[in-house]
């Protein structure tokens, strides 16, 4: 098929690049010149594993290009997918502005019959809108003729393995009132469901965009329940880690999500929970569950500086080192990240904040250029009076013990992420602080 994404951030260009490799004919868009230069020099915009080799397959196979020019994409697709950001408005809604904006040019641009899709997160009934949109640009063009279907499909990538969720996903969901756009969206899918044998889910417009959110939300909340439990082991000399191990046996829990830490970050569940609450609140519903799940989240920073508190008797003026910029493995996405927060309120007390990660340091360098970058992360370590771990890379969690509590002036470590192991670090010296692991701190 021809297909066109408009937008190629994470989600949008991992999706074309997937689609192309099944063998559509796909058309990237951006308004970002910079970016598209980029990519038409064979480089990636963002770290992501597969990525790479993926783009330069399909590229050179002819499969998919990009343009900055819109008419040009809305032609070449019988079906669009918006892919463009939807960034949260002070209330806690999302920002629509550029999903309306597609719709409106896809209005103008058109010469045929087309599905545009929604691939973009955006909150429930966000679909009547963009077909009212389309309608009202439609007639004032006196281009009525034009039939443009609009269709939901929302993403389930996690960043850091975005390649292989998009080509072998474990649903497929789209919702549409248009025969025309579920033929078509079936004819999408249709290579991936018969190499995958995933199970497809088709609905109507609004359930499919509530399908999004309600997951990212639910697993938000199992990400703050763990970490409520967290606390309460602290207190009583449990151990999370078992806790959660006890509980993921029950096949009606799961082990997905029961990880204890300094919270959830990134560009997904902050912003969803967000959006959830607001829309929750237009409709007339107080969704205080979700509002507690976001209490407990942005309360499970200040774990990490009572503990420095607590060692170090103040904060003016020592050295801390952080493990980990970006908010998950994998990735060099700062936004909401853990890391970043606490940096930020280490600065606020006076600390000089030093900062490590795989791959995130020259993203940090744009946003954060009053943190001390370093590659390495022993060095990093080195001469500090702490260290935590804010992101559980695997380069972290392989680290020496012994040589973390030599580098460090005093060796004190908090382990945000719960990767290093308790019993080794006790023996190497450290002072070492878990999340909910509080029979196991020395």
């Amino acid at each position: 098929m021809d297909i066109s994404i408009v937008g190629v951030g994470h989600v949008g260009l991992v999706t074309a690049a997937v689609f192309a490799d099944l063998g559509h004919r796909v058309v990237g868009l951006d308004s970002d010149t910079a970016k598209l230069a980029t990519l038409e020099a064979g480089g990636v915009p963002f770290h992501e594993p597969g990525l790479p080799e993926l783009l330069e397959r399909v590229t050179d196979s002819g499969a998919l290009t990009f343009t900055a020019d819109m008419e040009e994409a809305v032609q070449h697709g019988d079906v669009v997918f918006v892919c463009v950001g939807t960034p949260p408005l002070p209330g806690g809604g999302p920002d629509l502005r550029y999903v309306e904006a597609v719709g409106q040019q896809v209005a103008r641009f058109a010469d045929r019959e087309l599905v545009l899709v929604e691939k973009s997160t955006v909150p429930a009934n966000t679909g009547a809108r963009l077909s009212q949109v389309i309608e009202r640009e439609r007639n004032a063009l006196g281009r009525d003729h034009l039939l443009i279907h609009v269709a939901s499909n929302p993403e389930f990538l996690r960043e850091g393995v975005a390649v292989e969720d998009t080509a072998r996903p474990d649903r497929i969901v789209y919702g549409t009132s248009s025969e025309f756009a579920r033929d078509r969206l079936r004819e999408v899918y249709a290579p991936m469901v018969a190499q995958v044998g995933c199970p497809v889910v088709e609905t109507d417009v609004p359930t499919a965009e509530l399908i999004k959110h309600a997951s990212n939300a639910f697993l938000a909340t199992r990400l703050s329940f763990i970490n409520a439990v967290a606390n309460i082991c602290d207190r009583v000399g449990a151990d999370v880690e078992l806790v959660a191990e006890g509980m993921g046996h029950d096949a009606r829990i799961g082990h997905s999500f029961l990880r204890a830490g300094i919270g959830y970050g990134g560009s997904c569940f902050p912003k969803d929970v967000d959006a959830f609450i607001h829309l929750a609140g237009q409709v007339g519903y107080d969704f205080a569950l979700l509002e507690e799940v976001r209490r407990i989240n942005e309360a499970q920073r200040g774990v990490v500086l009572d503990v420095l508190r607590s060692e170090l008797w103040h904060l003016q003026g020592k050295t801390i080192t952080i493990l980990g910029a970006a908010f998950k493995p994998g990735t060099d996405d700062l936004r909401e990240a853990p890391g970043l927060h606490l940096a930020r309120a280490l600065l606020d007390e006076g600390a000089h904040v030093r900062i490590s990660d795989p791959v995130a340091l020259p993203a940090v360098a744009e946003e954060f250029p009053e943190l001390e970058r370093i590659d390495d992360a022993l060095e990093a370590c080195r001469g500090a009076h702490a260290a935590v771990i804010a992101t559980e890379w695997e380069e972290f969690a392989s680290l020496d013990p012994s040589a973390i509590a030599k580098a460090l002036d005093y060796p004190i470590l908090v382990d945000g992420r719960n990767c290093i192991d308790p019993d080794a670090a006790a023996e190497a010296g450290l002072h070492y602080h878990g999340i909910g692991r509080g029979h196991l701190k020395v």
